[in-house]
């Protein structure tokens, strides 16, 4: 590290002192998109952007309850190291945790000094590279749902809805959240910055709903992953379990994560933009629109990326499980919004609340590019549930089928590299297995008794 920046970590160090921070959390995603990290005393600081924190490569090939899997660079080598410097552009004080202040690391091989392949942020920054190398800028607005949960020791699972009271979606106020949850998320996600429009009680008893504005892709990303962070962590300070899972309870619907997207200039314009187009739309928006279809498949694996994602599909629910397009019809797998100008959007609605930000935003703006150079046109908006499997492919209707459609997607691993793809096909495979093998409360209430 130069003189000039180690002086600038100096100044920053003492400016967070003077506020009262003496912590500092730096924290990455993994593959799952869960936050990993250190907890540094703030004297550490200038040492930990100057040569970095040590951490095992392994942590990448590690699931959620510690299984790990045999990807190249893991187990297999010796668990080497990998480096994570905090970026100090990311830094902010937690208004729930006193004296400590939160940004995310950089992760580096030590050896060479390039990002490793497993690295989400990284393959976010190649793919918007891309993008920029011809002037283009991507543009995203996350939505994200969650169920809150209340613990409940003679529930199935432990855990029952927070605050039962059917009926009352798209609700604000004590009728769906008489312990004022969602103020207390909104309040504490503004003073973290991460720019929250609002929010509201979904569908489901103790399901919520809260949207980010709309910001260039990769701090969308990083506001995405923060926001899901933060969430768990507020929900466990009231003593809840905030749970993104597709659809965690047998009694309710699913939690989705909803992409939109545009492209701007080097002028600043929105290009997807085009009054006198079809659809009010340019040709490159509606090439875009026919990359994304034409690889949903394989984006399943990314948007939708656990065995319980599955179960959130079907024609009896709101989420969109062929592959298709409307013109603002919420029915559709991407939904063109009624905005035109500067607001001229495409929503993907693809995925489900587990997905990985970095991974969901990469793959869908990989597969724009990929529509882009490809040139084709979209078939024919759907109207009305657009249910007609005549007229649209159905998308992967397992785990296992999703990731077959991204091994076989070779354009689309050519964009994201294919030793990235490699680590999460063997990652998300291992995962698959241990469900395969494991018998559920269904198969003994089914079985047991009668056969």
């Amino acid at each position: 590290m130069s003189a000039e920046p180690a002086d600038r970590v100096h100044l920053r160090a003492e400016a967070l002192a003077a506020e009262g921070i003496d912590v500092v959390r730096v924290t990455y995603p993994d593959l799952m998109g869960a936050d990993r990290g250190r907890d540094i005393l703030l004297r550490q600081l200038p040492h930990a952007v100057g040569h970095g924190l040590a951490f095992s490569r392994a942590v990448y090939h590690t699931a959620a309850l510690g299984d790990h899997s045999y990807i190249p660079g893991g187990l297999e080598a010796g668990m080497p190291d990998v480096l994570v410097r905090p970026d100090l552009t990311t830094l902010a004080a937690l208004p729930w945790e006193p004296g400590v202040a939160w940004c995310i690391g950089d992760v580096r091989d030590p050896a060479t000094g390039l990002p490793v392949p497993e690295s989400p942020r990284d393959l976010l920054r190649q793919v918007i590279g891309r993008l920029l190398d011809e002037d283009l800028t991507a543009v995203v607005g996350p939505e994200l749902e969650y169920v809150l949960l209340d613990p409940d020791p003679d529930a199935p699972v432990g855990w029952r809805r927070y605050a039962p009271a059917p009926g009352h979606v798209y609700t604000t106020g004590r009728t769906g959240d008489p312990d004022r949850h969602l103020l207390r998320t909104l309040r504490a996600l503004h003073a973290l910055g991460l720019d929250v429009s609002g929010g509201n009680r979904e569908y489901d008893s103790g399901q919520f709903e809260l949207n980010l504005s709309h910001s260039e892709a990769l701090d969308a990303a990083d506001r995405a992953f923060r926001f899901k962070a933060a969430v768990r962590e507020l929900a466990r300070a009231e003593g809840r379990l905030a749970t993104f899972m597709a659809k965690p309870l047998n009694d309710g619907g699913g939690s989705g994560f909803h992409v939109h997207l545009s492209l701007v200039d080097a002028d600043g314009r929105n290009v997807f933009d085009a009054p006198r187009e079809p659809y009010g739309l340019s040709a490159p928006a509606r090439h875009a629109l026919a990359g994304v279809l034409a690889h949903a498949p394989a984006l399943s694996a990314l948007l939708n990326p656990t065995v319980n994602s599955y179960k959130r599909f079907g024609p009896d629910t709101t989420a969109p499980w062929l592959v298709n397009w409307g013109l603002d019809n919420r029915n559709a797998l991407v939904r063109v919004p009624p905005e035109r100008g500067a607001a001229a959007r495409l929503e993907v609605r693809l995925g489900d609340a587990t997905a990985n930000p970095y991974l969901a935003i990469a793959g869908l703006l990989a597969a724009v590019q990929l529509g882009i150079a490809a040139a084709e046109e979209p078939p024919p908006p759907m109207t009305g549930e657009g249910h007609d499997r005549g007229a649209a492919t159905p998308l992967p209707t397992d785990l296992g089928r999703a990731l077959g459609a991204l091994e076989g997607d070779d354009q689309l691993i050519d964009a994201l590299g294919k030793p990235f793809v490699d680590a999460f096909l063997t990652f998300k495979r291992d995962e698959l297995a241990r469900f395969q093998r494991y018998v559920t409360d269904w198969e003994f209430r089914e079985y047991a008794r009668l056969i």
